[in-house]
């Protein structure tokens, strides 16, 4: 600290003994140190217990309890996803209609049918909270979408990569990863997890977040760091919110 004044040399010794007990203090309570949301929320996890582990059996079938019982990774971009590498098109159900309209049909109030098709009906969208009145046609289909509630590149990320191809399928045809929902909402989700979108109905948004991690659970796949502990912000506000079509333990 040569050349320094007196006054000068005291507080560069003030900050040292500071940061060093900051540092002390971390070390010793390192629950203090929490993870802030982007969006400016409050503080939701100590992101040092957001590592790296094997699925393992959870507490419950509360989504909280299942989310801690994912594994956390990274997403694994090494192998290039391609759409087809799940389907390339709707398969048929067991009532012999294809898998969008076994959606449509039970996600539609209000329907009018022509064989397996809906020709119209009301749709609750879970998405936005909106109405929608669905009406079949080559310009109106496009308001009501069925989205992949885990979208599939996601999947292909956390772990389905690593799948045979009717486990894959069996992930794209899945009613527990199917909602219909409001088309303009589901283009604007496109590939993107609970860490960077989440519906603006936020009424929803519990269900939203126990169902993603319901297919997770059951299919084995991961979540990433961001993605667990934007899931943790959620499900504060709704502890005991159930998984969707899980048997208990």
């Amino acid at each position: 600290m040569a050349g320094l004044s007196q006054y000068k040399r005291r507080r560069v010794t003030a900050v040292i003994v500071a940061a060093g007990l900051f540092a002390l203090f971390l070390i010793f309570n390192p629950a203090a140190y929490q993870y802030i949301s982007p969006d400016g929320g409050a503080l939701i996890d100590n992101v040092a217990n957001v590592q790296s582990k094997d699925q393992t059996k959870p507490d419950s079938m509360k989504a909280y309890d299942v989310l801690n019982a994912l594994a956390v990774r990274a997403k694994d971009t090494s192998q290039k996803y391609y759409r087809k590498q799940f389907y390339d098109s709707w398969g048929l159900t067991a009532s012999g209609c294809n898998t969008r309209e076994a959606i449509l049909t039970r996600d539609l109030t209000d329907k009018v049918m022509k064989g397996c098709k809906v020709q119209s009906g009301t749709l609750s969208d879970p998405y936005t909270g909106k109405t929608i009145n669905f009406v079949r046609g080559e310009d109106t289909s496009g308001a009501v979408q069925i989205d992949h509630v885990v979208a599939l590149s996601n999947a292909w990320a956390t772990g389905a990569y690593a799948f045979d191809a009717d486990t894959r399928y069996q992930i794209s045809q899945d009613p527990l990863n199917l909602l219909a929902v409001d088309g303009p909402a589901n283009q604007e989700k496109l590939d993107q997890d609970a860490s960077t979108w989440l519906p603006s109905n936020q009424a929803f948004r519990c269900q939203y977040v126990a169902r993603q991690i319901s297919v997770k659970y059951k299919y084995q796949l991961w979540v990433t760091p961001a993605e667990k502990v934007a899931m943790q912000k959620v499900l504060t506000f709704c502890p005991n919110e159930p998984t969707v079509g899980l048997e208990n333990p």
